[in-house]
């Protein structure tokens, strides 16, 4: 039996691997493993460690998927730890604001879900307690770690927002501008706030975030309308968060069942609402199952112009359903099983055309509704644009020697999230309640259903995607990505690369992405990104991109290939493959990022 993504000479691993995007918390999640740890056990070591070396990018402050896939009993699920919208919350509550103005103060911020999600997936199915998973990462924030190149370039990055995010608030420059001097690469960076916050936590349980002191204190950070920091003409003045004890006291997560269609004969397993990012790669992967990807001779080799050309068109118009149809499952009825039909999707597809790209008048979303128990009356069904969404998040994978597999994605939303640091407590509150249509989009007129409007205790839709691929029942890869909507599109670009163009587990991590959503600019990873050096192989061909770019244009007014990706660290990948064959375990870490993969021969 052939396995998709099986490397012929990398290393593999009987006992368990890891792959994550930076070296110490990978390190961490390998020890665990090594010490009898389970893949549970492990995962949330590294996520606590991950809090410490890429606070910038998730945390305790942020949220997150969670998939697991207990092999012994053959289940796999999730915990959705999404933030929600505080009980004041309303469709209205972001004004007038423009997304800067309102995503760096209070009211950008969700009550945050990451460590409910981690101890809950602990106490259920690990084998450690809480307290023994947080030491490592306690360790780091007391003892201090070098700074790495990511960490430095985002300290100081304006390409995100336009301005740095680590100056807007006191606290938070303090941590990573001490004396107004921004660390760089090399410099030893000692978070003793956050230690103490994470020994508390390991001491009483997660119920001193929630309901003790540090619910109180987020509470209070939250309530910030204005930044104090040189952003700059780029902010105004925004608005105080609307979160109140009782917000954190009632959190809760959910436990969710994966979405599942198949591709090719493998089953294909992932997020479903109040992710977007589920839904959308099935219908991408449909959608692209009536090409023949792979075959050379027909011109759908890897890079060329009808292999690219199609996967683009897949997804404008599997983002222009998205943006409209779905939002938290738990609000709004979400029509997945229309938007996954076989009728559905037959009809979708059949829009793509080879020799022409559609015209941007073209990409609206579709109505799966007769194909779907949820009835609406009439609609309107106008295209949504593109929502402003967070790229700086995080994805790891962990596999353990009895092949129990986590797959989980985590984020505080943007880079730095609000950057409002919790005073005397070291961690950063997100900003994912921007992620919110805005303004709101309830349209009783139109058919409209508003699915991502906000409301009290409602989970945002969110685009990240951790998934794992099924053979005759039998899970042998887990996917994911950072890049908020590009999620969507590198989780189904390395699917494809692993199954239709036979590479590896790391030659499909490796090979440049190209991105499209329902409008705007369609981006095409070229490198060497910023601040790596790397540059994805092997290279789209200019000659194809031209041929691209020579249909595409009419149609979009704009070039296919216009936006080039230069910060490939927001966009990083991880993976791994199980050889259905051998039981051996093969990692891969995305060079986009300080990526790592570490395993247990």
């Amino acid at each position: 039996m052939t396995t998709p993504g099986v490397s012929k000479t990398a290393t593999g691993y009987a006992n368990g691997v890891v792959a994550v995007s930076h070296p110490l918390a990978a390190k961490i999640g390998a020890d665990v493993l090594a010490a009898g740890g389970n893949a549970i056990d492990a995962a949330a070591a590294i996520q606590f460690a991950l809090n410490v070396v890429e606070p910038q990018s998730s945390g305790i402050g942020g949220g997150g998927f969670m998939m697991i896939h207990l092999a012994k009993e053959n289940k796999t699920f999730y915990i959705d730890s999404r933030e929600k919208a505080p009980a004041a919350s309303t469709p209205a509550m972001f004004g007038t604001l423009n997304f800067e103005d309102a995503s760096t103060t209070g009211i950008s911020i969700g009550v945050p879900g990451t460590l409910r999600g981690v101890s809950t997936a602990l106490r259920n199915w690990g084998t450690l307690p809480l307290a023994k998973t947080m030491e490592p990462a306690i360790a780091l924030a007391e003892s201090g770690f070098k700074v790495n190149a990511n960490l430095a370039a985002d300290i100081v990055n304006t390409s995100d927002r336009g301005f740095v995010m680590t100056n807007l608030q006191p606290e938070t420059a303090a941590v990573f501008q001490p004396g107004g001097v921004p660390l760089k690469a090399g410099d030893v960076l000692k978070q003793p706030d956050l230690a103490k916050t994470l020994k508390l936590i390991a001491a009483q349980g997660p119920d001193v975030f929630y309901k003790g002191e540090i619910a109180a204190a987020i509470v209070a950070a939250q309530s910030r309308a204005t930044t104090s920091g040189a952003a700059g003409a780029a902010l105004g003045t925004g608005l105080a968060g609307r979160m109140q004890l009782a917000d954190l006291a009632n959190y809760d997560v959910a436990i969710r069942q994966p979405l599942t269609a198949t591709y090719r004969g493998y089953t294909v397993a992932t997020m479903p609402p109040p992710s977007g990012g589920g839904v959308t790669a099935l219908q991408q992967l449909k959608m692209l199952e009536q090409f023949p990807l792979g075959d050379k001779a027909q011109g759908y080799g890897f890079g060329e112009k009808n292999t690219l050309h199609v996967m683009i068109e897949a997804m404008r118009l599997s983002f222009s359903d998205r943006n409209f149809w779905v939002g938290d499952g738990d609000f709004v009825k979400v029509p997945t099983t229309g938007l996954l039909s076989s009728a559905y999707l037959a009809a979708r597809g059949a829009l793509i055309k080879v020799a022409t790209a559609l015209g941007a008048a073209s990409i609206v979303p579709g109505n799966p509704l007769p194909n779907d128990a949820v009835k609406s009356g009439q609609l309107a069904m106008a295209g949504a644009p593109n929502p402003k969404e967070g790229a700086h998040t995080t994805h790891f994978v962990v596999a353990d020697k009895d092949n129990n597999i986590v797959s989980y994605t985590t984020t505080v939303e943007a880079l730095f999230g609000s950057g409002i640091t919790v005073p005397g407590y070291g961690f950063l509150l997100n900003n994912q309640l921007t992620d919110f249509n805005w303004p709101a989009a309830y349209n009783p007129a139109t058919g409209n259903i508003g699915a991502n409007d906000v409301a009290p205790y409602k989970r945002p839709r969110s685009s990240m995607a951790p998934t794992m691929l099924f053979k005759d029942g039998k899970a042998f890869a887990a996917i994911g990505s950072a890049g908020g909507s590009k999620i969507i599109n590198a989780v189904v670009q390395i699917t494809s690369d692993m199954v239709d163009h036979g590479m590896s587990v790391e030659q499909a991590i490796d090979a440049p992405r190209v991105h499209a959503g329902a409008s705007g600019t369609v981006f095409c990873e070229t490198g060497p990104f910023t601040p790596s050096g790397f540059t994805p192989t092997p290279a789209f061909s200019p000659s194809v991109i031209s041929a691209v770019n020579a249909m595409r244009e009419p149609a979009l007014g704009m070039p296919a290939c216009n936006g080039k990706e230069s910060n490939g660290a927001n966009l990083a990948a991880q993976a791994l493959v199980i050889d259905l064959a051998t039981g051996l375990k093969y990692g891969a870490a995305d060079k986009r990022r300080e990526g790592t993969v570490v395993g247990l021969k």
